[in-house]
């Protein structure tokens, strides 16, 4: 991931990557990873939020013919010399629905490749090229593919490392032009962390599930149990996800005083994976979060309502009576905007316990 230089930026946006065996495309960023699962339209529309006329899609065809066409296109935008921050932020964008174009055309192909690699390695470091993460990890795992397959990637994989060359290029010459002129918050929904009425409250979906030590845990207990349940939904390689597990465990033991608690769901242990189980029990002991983290069937109503979440990290608050209050908080809650959203769903959660 390119390094930040505006500490007050929050999110850098860049979509990538799968998980969980659904066809999904993370957007790399500082405080949120979004997923474009299986409907390409539906994840444009998310991330249109920064990146407005980003087209994620292609049209079947001529692959060649398409690669060709992205080719000449990145060609082009790389080549331009913004002479404004204004010209350098609406590049800026472009050059972000490139690279997500590319990474859409062979979705299957790519699918393969970030499931092989390192889920224990940060998917950037900062400074480095993205591209040669892509490079390195293909060929790392170029046996599993033929050779025209490796050739479609490999291009791929260099056109991204142009496109991140040039983006940093961008960041350098003119700061911030990644940002999105708001108030700091990025790529997140308007209806984030908003309240709802009481009427319009939805239950949270059921589950049979169990902890990450085998114990079982069901929905209807452990909502019951808790005058609050904050609910967040994460995964191993999420470096914002990981990055905010110290908050929530401080979160934890704030709501234990007041009879709720802090649940997470890992969504690469869904249907018990014991690899997963393991790798997220390791980030969790090094993180020292002693709060509960559950997995259930994937196929199951909260298995097929994590599958259909778009972006890592996502919280929900639920209250005692098993109903989602509010909007989920999108993207890490360690900024003090997200805190006070979430404050404010935790007390009407309280709030609603009591009736």
């Amino acid at each position: 991931m390119r390094k930040v230089r505006n500490k007050h930026q929050l999110l850098k946006t860049k979509c990538r990557k799968r998980i969980n065996g659904k066809q999904q495309t993370i957007c790399r960023n500082t405080g949120l990873y979004i997923i474009f699962v299986n409907h390409l339209l539906f994840a444009i529309a998310v991330s249109i939020s920064l990146l407005s006329f980003a087209a994620c899609g292609t049209a079947k065809g001529n692959t060649t013919n398409t690669t060709a066409n992205k080719k000449s296109e990145t060609a082009m935008l790389t080549a331009v010399n913004p002479k404004t921050k204004d010209e350098a932020a609406d590049l800026h964008q472009k050059l972000m629905a490139q690279e997500n174009a590319i990474l859409s055309e062979n979705s299957k192909l790519w699918e393969k490749v970030f499931a092989s690699a390192d889920k224990g390695m940060a998917m950037n470091e900062d400074g480095k090229n993205y591209g040669d993460f892509l490079l390195k990890t293909i060929d790392g795992i170029k046996d599993q593919f033929s050779a025209d397959e490796l050739k479609l990637l490999n291009k791929g994989a260099e056109e991204i490392k142009e496109i991140e060359g040039k983006l940093t290029l961008l960041e350098q010459k003119f700061p911030g032009c990644g940002e999105k002129p708001s108030d700091g918050d990025m790529s997140v929904p308007a209806e984030n962390g908003k309240p709802i009425e009481k009427d319009d409250l939805k239950k949270f979906p059921t589950f049979d599930g169990k902890d990450l030590d085998g114990n079982e845990v069901k929905s209807s207990t452990l909502f019951a149990k808790n005058t609050v349940t904050v609910v967040n939904f994460w995964f191993t390689t999420c470096n914002p996800c990981v990055e905010e597990l110290a908050d929530l465990e401080a979160l934890n033991k704030q709501l234990a005083k007041k009879g709720g608690a802090v649940v997470g769901i890992n969504s690469f242990t869904l249907d018990g994976d014991k690899t997963a189980i393991s790798d997220a029990k390791n980030i969790l002991a090094k993180k020292g979060v002693t709060y509960k983290n559950i997995w259930f069937d994937s196929k199951s109503k909260a298995g097929e309502f994590t599958s259909g979440l778009y972006s890592y990290p996502t919280t929900y608050v639920v209250d005692k009576n098993g109903n989602i209050v509010g909007e989920p908080i999108v993207g890490a809650i360690t900024s003090e905007k997200q805190s006070e959203k979430l404050q404010k769903l935790i007390d009407q959660a309280i709030a609603n316990s009591k009736n």
